[in-house]
């Protein structure tokens, strides 16, 4: 069995690779289209169909399929194998393209009810709807690759489900530079973008699924044994593993009531915290979920526990200093991405505070994606849906009580209190999923932990302390031309990883202290 730690720096990698070539996207977009009523029209269009791709690709779709597929794949024949995944292609292809069909038609009422705020605006209302018929459709392309994805992870075969993401990209990057110049609404361009993405995300993974001799012959099969009991896991795991991606759609409901461009910064400053989301995060829940799996379904609870164990050590050696270099770096690195051109200083003000809000919930939202497999490698859908009811009505209750002091006052940034509340319930959210597994046995800390979270301490200590010393005044940094601005953050960021790793060697933290269990 390949190693955890190599298998979770394979689909690391790819994932910087994606990030990477995102920034690049959104430099892109910021310096072409800039923050107004068309940007806020798109990203809130193109938020459903990315909030479909984490849901399904990284989220609840996979994590009821890995577990049922791994038990057929351990306990059944090949023969069984191919079976389940055909009924379950078939059966999910036509549930996704009888819904992809209702969506298109009701792309009107859906622009109303994630962005009512367009209502004002007959044109921006009427760009977003046409948009989102573009975009729609892609829900059922990325379903189908999180399919494919499933089955090759499930065969420890990282990699190319990791790098479908750099299609996207590669796509949205190429319609904003060749096909926008060539339309009358240059902004629709990107729509069509996202559509040619999840076809070529689709069909990328076709070929591997044929050399496992598992690619699928499509049949309906809603009373295949197997199918029910993913849809019966995915059914509550949809609400339960996404909670966070919810609440960032409520927080574009109420952004559109806000001031024009507040749904474009809250995109921009969600953008860079996925950064290290994706490239420990879900890099890590992606590796953990079938090894847990199989864990289960021998039975070896021990191996459970400790890969558990192994995994929130990761979360908390690289998601403290993350959290740490968005606070203080925040308006670096938005003036190094974006200012300039369309993206002015007022952008670059706005984006700057939601990013320092949704830093602080950095740690959180990296915790609920490790926890979560905890309970979906064991086929426990319900516990996540339970507690994230209980983090969703506590996302709602926040957004009020930090927005309208903001709103009641007049004071411009209200988006910064949506940031806020999302940053809060996902560290509510972490925190009843981490009650749980260690109520139910099901994670038992090894030894170590108090000297390691000393460790941690003195390191991010060091590492803030530098920061704060040597960055320069926004002000200054903004009089800087963009190759300055690169190589300062750059100085900075290299600076800041030399004090926080130097500190943990020097403090004792060794590589053998975070090896993945044997």
């Amino acid at each position: 069995m390949p190693s955890l730690l190599r298998s979770t720096a394979v689909v690391g990698a790819m994932t910087l690779l994606s990030r990477v070539l995102g920034f690049v996207r959104d430099v892109v977009l910021a310096r072409l289209f800039g923050a107004d009523g068309t940007t806020d029209a798109f990203f809130l269009v193109f938020k459903i169909p990315n909030f479909l791709r984490r849901l399904f690709a990284e989220g609840a779709f996979s994590q009821a399929f890995v577990p049922v597929f791994t038990e057929y794949k351990e306990t059944r024949d090949p023969a069984a194998l191919r079976d389940l995944v055909s009924h379950v292609t078939g059966t999910l292809g036509a549930i996704l393209l009888a819904v992809t069909f209702l969506g298109v038609l009701a792309a009107p009422a859906l622009v109303m009810l994630f962005g009512p705020g367009f209502a004002d605006d007959p044109a921006q209302f009427t760009l977003a709807s046409e948009m989102l018929r573009l975009t729609f459709p892609y829900l059922l392309f990325v379903s189908l690759t999180a399919l494919a994805g499933g089955i090759l992870n499930s065969h420890d075969r990282f990699a190319l489900p990791a790098f479908t993401p750099v299609v996207l990209n590669l796509c949205l990057i190429g319609a904003a530079l060749w096909l926008a110049p060539r339309l009358s609404v240059p902004v629709v361009a990107l729509a069509w973008g996202v559509l040619a993405a999840g076809i070529l995300q689709l069909l990328i993974q076709l070929p591997a699924l044929h050399r496992l001799a598992l690619l699928p012959r499509p049949r309906w099969g809603w009373r295949h044994p197997g199918v029910r009991k993913i849809l019966k896991l995915m059914v509550p795991a949809l609400f339960g593993s996404s909670v966070a991606q919810i609440n960032l759609l409520l927080d574009t409901v109420i952004a559109s009531l806000l001031a024009a461009g507040s749904i474009s910064w809250l995109y921009y400053s969600d953008r860079l915290v996925e950064l290290p989301l994706g490239l420990l995060g879900i890099a890590l829940a992606t590796v953990i979920l079938p090894h847990l799996s199989r864990d289960h379904a021998t039975a070896s609870r021990e191996r459970f526990s400790q890969t558990l164990d192994w995994a929130l050590r990761w979360v908390f050696l690289v998601g403290t200093p993350a959290m740490l270099g968005l606070l203080l770096l925040a308006g670096p690195i938005l003036a190094t991405l974006f200012y300039g051109r369309a993206f002015d200083g007022e952008d670059l003000t706005m984006a700057r505070m939601s990013l320092m809000a949704y830093a602080l919930g950095l740690p959180a939202f990296m915790l609920v994606k490790v926890l979560a497999p905890g309970y979906y490698a064991r086929q426990d859908t319900r516990t996540p849906v339970r507690i994230g009811i209980i983090a969703m009505v506590a996302n709602m209750g926040l957004n009020l009580l930090f927005v309208i002091p903001w709103v009641l006052t007049d004071t411009p940034g209200a988006h910064t209190g949506l940031a806020l509340a999302t940053a809060s319930s996902s560290l509510l959210n972490a925190a009843l999923l981490y009650r749980g597994l260690r109520r139910d046995g099901r994670l038992r800390h090894t030894r170590g932990w108090g000297a390691f979270a000393l460790r941690l301490v003195l390191a991010n200590g060091a590492m803030a302390t530098l920061l704060v010393t040597l960055t320069p005044p926004l002000a200054q940094w903004t009089g800087w031309d963009t190759p300055e601005r690169a190589l300062h953050l750059l100085g900075l960021v290299a600076a800041g990883a030399l004090v926080y790793f130097t500190t943990l060697a020097l403090a004792g933290v060794r590589p053998a202290h975070l090896r993945p269990p044997r």
